[in-house]
């Protein structure tokens, strides 16, 4: 018997990317011919990884997606989307925000959507790269007077005395008319060939669907990446990025996704000949045949 082929899953060290995945590379479903193992690396290693066509599954920031779209796919399953939330511009209490954008703002990527979302926010404003979970802390210490936290700090910021100047979901949510926040998604490389493309993208959906069912079982393997946070934190974090808008964008989700990157071609921070209607969702068809 040959040994099954190992399919790498690229995704950030954050609980809700492990719950989502739980299933999946731990065995749980019965995927013949094939094993996956899970490489968890932050969102912003990852989009320099997928330019380097790194892992055949990654997540990767929605802004990042027309730089690899000639090699990978855009699954319809996976979305990380903001319904009314996002990433929160950050600082410390009594900052006016007129200090806070006419000062360099701490970023968790240029290539991340949060990084997008500012930009479309505010407009041109100074910027530096700093990793997602040193954010908070900077901020905290005034090497900062602003920054963009993602991921769990999200939940937790108010905890080490910092207040919310903007939270990007809600601002995005009010310029549209009520349309999800697009952040991260999953990708599968092209070169492996239709066919695979779909099924690897149906047992993602399948590992999905697992853990919304038996959620408990994948919320205790989705600690072990909490960095420190407790159990409820955990849980609502989870909730919070990973739900029905996880195993379909929806059609209002896919408009989002198409209307924030065309958003971006106007900021000049999108290539301008990606074609955004072009975008095919890998397993979006299934649904709608469905």
């Amino acid at each position: 018997m040959s040994e099954p082929r190992t399919i790498h899953i690229g995704h950030s060290p954050d609980p809700d990317d492990a719950f989502m995945f739980h299933a999946l590379t731990t065995g749980v479903l019965d995927t013949p011919g094939f094993r996956f193992q899970h490489v968890l690396l932050d969102i912003e290693s990852l989009n320099h990884a997928a330019l380097q066509r790194t892992y055949e599954v990654s997540a990767i920031s929605i802004h990042s997606y027309p730089d690899v779209a000639a090699d990978y796919a855009l699954m319809n399953c996976g979305a990380s989307m903001g319904e009314g939330y996002g990433p929160m511009v950050v600082a410390r209490p009594g900052t006016p925000t007129d200090s806070a954008r006419n000062s360099s703002i701490a970023i968790p990527g240029l290539k991340t959507s949060a990084h997008l979302a500012l930009k479309l926010a505010w407009g041109e404003v100074e910027v530096t790269e700093v990793p997602f979970d040193e954010i908070i802390p900077r901020v905290k210490d005034g090497e900062f007077d602003s920054g963009v936290i993602i991921h769990e700090g999200q939940l937790t910021y108010a905890e080490h005395g910092l207040e919310c100047l903007l939270d990007l979901g809600i601002w995005w949510q009010q310029r549209t008319s009520g349309l999800p926040l697009p952040l991260g998604g999953n990708i599968i490389r092209r070169d492996l060939g239709v066919e695979l493309m779909e099924r690897i993208t149906s047992w993602v959906a399948q590992s999905i669907e697992h853990s919304l069912a038996y959620p408990d079982e994948a919320l205790e393997f989705a600690r072990q990446w909490g960095r420190g946070i407790d159990e409820q934190t955990n849980s609502r974090f989870v909730q919070m990025y990973v739900n029905q808008r996880t195993l379909d964008y929806g059609p209002d989700g896919r408009e989002s996704v198409r209307r924030f990157l065309r958003e971006g071609q106007k900021a000049g921070m999108v290539d301008e000949e990606f074609a955004t209607d072009d975008i095919v969702f890998m397993g979006a068809q299934m649904i709608e045949s469905e």
